[in-house]
């Protein structure tokens, strides 16, 4: 009788190494005795060198599913893989046999094992160690999972964290990814983890703000989030006030119901049906503006209040393309007088530009919105309607006849070019237009609005007064 002894339960690499040796010597299941360290070793094991017999080869799909099932908690899982590679030397379609034993089981195991990956996966929550003034940031996180699954759920994490160190403890062993490296170490205990932070207090924030009471379907909610689950969660301190109010706060979404777009754009669609579309080029801006109130081309008219024309003179040496009319924008017919205007002002003025001597535009016409109660939310336009829309920016290059233009996002140097492209791969690298101008393309404003971080706010918002300056610098040399 042979008898392995396993150092660490649930290491494949151990386990595949002594089957292996098993199978070549062709010891049959019923003379192996698989142990875990620790327990009693038999007196009259045959601890003779095996002597291989046969070469050990397995289905590709038989291998990957022993990796993962050999963390099954259950005891007699060693022995039982062990039966079945045996069976799958001799028969090279057992795992077609969907009827026997031991495939039903190696089925049944694996589907256990994969859904208390996923439910790792989702349930994993980390607290900062450390202060933030650290040059990298430092995370633990505590779980206890059903099945000894952390090397096989410690690569889903490094991929998603990668830029930051952590370490995941449950009470087998523990995955610690640090310097750019992967490592396993014992497992730990909960007093380990810290009690709160403040990404905490962030996560539990979101989980609220996303939380629809019209959707509550409590039965399938604790089938996906089981209830062992909620002691290490966060939010689960918040499920039962959300579940409590969610009549009160269902009422009060019905008060406040969607409504369509701002009164004031049956007047202006009104208006447009009274005027016939202008076709062709027009001869000046005045004309054009005149020409976009009756525009139709895409449907994000119809529920804009208006039109929001270019601002600026035919002649403006730099023209500044942004994305689309904001909600201000939108009910006072001026491009760029709402929150991300104020902060380009600002910038402008540091750069030395004068937005006076300016021709400021966007590269879609139209305010596109989604109603949410009394609000409009921003939506990005698609590169259907940019494209649609490039006629109109076409005609305005062809009047104002600019020597740099500064795209202000994607959606702008869509627009420009007819091609889209991260800010990143032509931030600082100005190029020559169809039209013979010098492109300089930067962020959008909004885009410094939406930075939580005080120091990556600033350093963005130096970079974009840099690409302005960068601009006017340009302007300066081409006369």
């Amino acid at each position: 009788m042979r008898e392995i002894i396993l150092k660490t339960p649930g290491d494949f690499a151990e386990w595949r190494d002594a089957a292996r040796a098993l199978l070549a010597a062709e010891v049959p299941p019923e003379q192996v005795v698989w142990r875990q360290a620790g327990e009693s070793a038999s007196l009259f094991s045959d601890d003779a060198p095996l002597v291989p017999g046969r070469t050990v080869a397995l289905p590709r799909a038989l291998v990957t599913t022993l990796d993962r099932v050999i963390c099954h908690r259950d005891a007699n899982v060693p022995t039982r893989l062990y039966t079945i590679a045996w069976r799958a030397l001799g028969d090279r379609r057992l795992l077609e046999r969907r009827t026997d034993n031991d495939v039903d089981w190696l089925a049944k195991s694996d589907k256990a094992i994969r859904r208390d990956l996923h439910k790792m996966h989702a349930f994993v929550r980390f607290r900062r160690l450390g202060g933030e003034d650290a040059e990298r940031e430092s995370f633990v996180a505590w779980f206890e999972p059903e099945h000894r699954i952390v090397r096989l759920a410690a690569p889903f994490f490094r991929k998603r964290f990668y830029g930051m160190d952590w370490a995941i403890l449950t009470p087998d062993a523990r995955a610690i990814w640090q310097d750019e490296t992967l490592s396993f170490g014992p497992g730990g205990t909960r007093d380990e983890v810290p009690d709160s932070d403040v990404v905490e207090e962030q996560w539990r924030m979101y989980y609220g703000s996303i939380f629809n009471p019209a959707r509550v379907k409590i039965a399938a909610m604790r089938a996906e989030m089981p209830k062992k689950y909620w002691h290490n969660l966060p939010e689960a301190q918040d499920i039962g006030p959300l579940l409590a109010g969610a009549g009160a706060r269902v009422e009060r979404m019905r008060e406040t119901a969607v409504q369509l777009a701002n009164p004031r754009s049956d007047k202006w669609r009104v208006r447009g049906e009274m005027e016939a579309p202008i076709a062709g080029e027009t001869a000046t801006l005045e004309e054009l503006a005149r020409s976009l109130q009756t525009c139709t081309r895409c449907p994000i008219h119809c529920n804009a209040t208006q039109a929001v024309p270019g601002e600026g003179k035919a002649g403006a040496r730099i023209m500044l393309v942004g994305e689309q009319p904001g909600d201000r924008e939108d009910l006072e017919g001026r491009p760029f007088v709402g929150p991300a205007g104020q902060l380009l002002d600002e910038a402008l003025a540091e750069a030395g530009l004068d937005r006076a001597q300016l021709y400021i535009t966007n590269a879609v016409k139209h305010f596109k919105f989604e109603p949410r109660g009394k609000r409009r939310l921003h939506q990005n336009p698609s590169t259907g309607e940019i494209d649609i829309c490039r006629w109109w920016l076409d005609q305005e290059r062809a009047l104002v006849r600019p020597d740099i233009i500064v795209s202000l996002g994607g959606s702008a140097l869509r627009g420009l070019t007819g091609k889209s492209a991260s800010i990143a791969s032509v931030r600082g690298k100005p190029m020559t237009l169809e039209g013979g101008e010098r492109l300089v393309a930067t962020v959008h404003p909004s885009f410094l609005l939406r930075l939580p971080d005080r120091q990556r706010a600033a350093a963005e918002r130096a970079a974009f007064i840099a690409d302005l300056a960068a601009a006017r610098k340009l302007a300066l040399n081409a006369t």
